[in-house]
């Protein structure tokens, strides 16, 4: 039995709800109890400690209790004690945001891993499932770590990568606005407020255009510690996607590039342990993404409906 089931185990609440292993790694499913009896509520979800399961999973999969779009805010809210967002996506509700990135793959990426805005919890609701393929991806950066080589480890241990982009001033105004949280629109914050907003220790620099459209260079380590340990992970956006923005120059913070090599060993190894979400009607997946890497397999039923939310965990 490890850590996850142990802490589930030992909670009260837990009475009405399973925990099963998925996969090859340490995510875990959670479903209703059908010991406990029918009409098990998906407001024990609530009282289950998900957090602290996820720090020993990675991922979690809570499935079989249908939920609604509101109560997926909800249980987004109570877990939080903020959200965040993507501002080229709409908004359902307090915190769930519409996933629409176009119909191709997407590779593995933190979601806002090349920004100094990654949230440490991010959440997906399968309001419908597709029909064929569609599958989002997950990989675990504890697992991909411990397979790279000692000479990728020296190269990405001795300094971090740098991301550099352009993003219009819409879009950037509109996330400064939302973090800031006080009353003022998009057309009343400054440079000024994103500093201000960006996750502790990052080092970002921020430069507005003429046209009102803003530079940024953020420099942040490829593999690190995580959220709720001291473990290091493969936890980035090298492989990520750049649907809605402009695609990112990534290299190290040196200015030089990732070696061709480097660059097929990652991949390769994040390929070999990466493992798909076979998405059904009313799922929830939560991931520490300061750990646990998505993507998304090519989207071959343009019907499915995904939602997702960026937060920050509770102290």
């Amino acid at each position: 039995m490890n850590a996850a089931q142990n802490t589930l185990q030992t909670a009260k609440a837990h009475n009405a709800l399973r925990l099963t292993s998925v996969g090859n790694g340490d995510a875990m499913m959670i479903t209703p109890n059908p010991g406990h009896g029918a009409g098990v509520s998906f407001a024990a979800l609530f009282e289950a400690g998900l957090d602290g399961l996820l720090a020993d999973a990675g991922h979690l999969l809570l499935r079989g209790f249908q939920p609604t779009v509101e109560d997926f805010n909800d249980l987004v809210q109570q877990y939080s004690s903020r959200t965040t967002l993507d501002p080229a996506r709409v908004f359902h509700g307090s915190a769930a945001q519409k996933v629409d990135s176009g119909h191709d793959p997407i590779g593995l990426h933190l979601e806002n891993g090349g920004t100094p805005y990654a949230p440490e919890l991010l959440w997906f609701h399968c309001v419908k499932a597709a029909r064929s393929g569609s599958e989002t991806t997950v990989c675990d950066g504890y697992r991909v770590w411990d397979a790279l080589s000692d000479r990728a480890k020296e190269a990405f241990a001795a300094q971090p990568v740098r991301y550099a982009r352009t993003v219009p001033a819409e879009l950037w105004r509109r996330l400064a606005a939302f973090m800031a949280g006080d009353g003022r629109g998009p057309d009343e914050v400054t440079v000024a407020d994103l500093y201000e907003q960006a996750n502790p220790g990052s080092k970002v620099e921020f430069r507005e255009n003429a046209d009102g459209s803003l530079h940024y260079d953020f420099q942040v380590y490829a593999a690190h510690p995580t959220k709720w340990s001291t473990r290091t992970a493969w936890a980035n956006s090298l492989l990520g996607p750049s649907f809605n923005y402009e695609t990112p120059d990534i290299r190290f913070a040196d200015g030089s590039s990732i070696p061709d090599d480097l660059v097929a060993e990652y991949t390769s190894v994040t390929e070999a342990v990466t493992e798909d979400i076979p998405w059904q009607d009313g799922d929830i997946v939560l991931i520490d993404n300061s750990r646990v890497m998505h993507g998304r397999r090519a989207i071959t039923d343009p019907d499915r409906a995904i939602l997702n939310s960026q937060s920050y965990a509770r102290s």
